[in-house]
């Protein structure tokens, strides 16, 4: 499988992640990111030997798009420190079953990981062993019952874009773990990494990667400008 890249140097590795594909190496023994990843760079660059590869955050198996990499053992510690201090900038699209009641908005709610099931609990008050979850969203497009929504993440919590936006009613198309309807064509869930920003670990100026999802079900729902239109309402 060959992973599209979007932008490679001595540190960094920005690619999209194609859904489906496991961020790092799971239970099931599928090719994941960081395995394909290792074995393209040994390829391509004629690397003896173990290849050293970052992995600095992580996308859901069923989600795409943008997703960096550190090249080396600083940049890794140093995109590392800009995840825990929150100057790496996630931005994401998503289509939800349901409207929001507000066009925009930001919402602020408290996660707990149940690690057996594999699944996230939303509290709208602080308990025990709970996570802070923020994020912000605006309704992009609104078509029959689906909405197309721009979301940036102030907090990078597993599974949160899916559990809070199904708190609110609107769980994301696809995504039957959080209370979605099947529908027909969809084999992934509407979630995609638009762009990623962060401080390049040596020069420390801002770099942006950006990424528009794949022609498929639910994104092939909507035209093309209003999928562009959403991907920069963060930007």
């Amino acid at each position: 499988m060959r992973i599209p890249v979007l932008y490679e140097d001595n540190h960094l590795l920005a690619v999209v992640k194609p859904p489906g594909v496991p961020s790092q190496e799971d239970e099931t023994g599928d090719p994941d990111m960081l395995t394909l990843l290792k074995a393209d760079l040994k390829e391509r660059h004629g690397k003896p030997g173990n290849v050293f590869l970052g992995l600095v955050h992580r996308l859901d198996r069923p989600v795409g798009g943008a997703m960096i990499f550190a090249k080396t053992s600083k940049a890794a510690s140093r995109l590392s420190e800009a995840v825990r201090s929150r100057t790496f900038g996630k931005t994401y699209m998503c289509v939800a079953q349901g409207v929001p009641a507000s066009p925009a908005g930001t919402l602020k709610h408290y996660l707990w990981k149940d690690q057996k099931r594999n699944q996230v609990s939303v509290f709208e008050k602080p308990e025990a062993d709970a996570k802070e979850a923020i994020l912000e969203y605006k309704v992009a497009a609104v078509h029959e019952r689906f909405s197309l929504i721009a979301v940036k993440l102030h907090t990078g919590r597993s599974h949160q874009i899916r559990a809070q936006l199904a708190h609110i009613g609107c769980p994301l198309v696809g995504d039957l773990k959080y209370g979605a309807a099947k529908q027909p064509g969809v084999t992934n869930i509407g979630l995609w990494s638009t762009s990623v920003a962060v401080p390049h670990p040596i020069s420390k100026e801002e770099v942006v990667f950006h990424s528009l999802p794949e022609a498929a079900a639910p994104w092939s729902w909507w035209e093309q400008d209003q999928l562009a239109y959403a991907a920069k309402l963060y930007i």
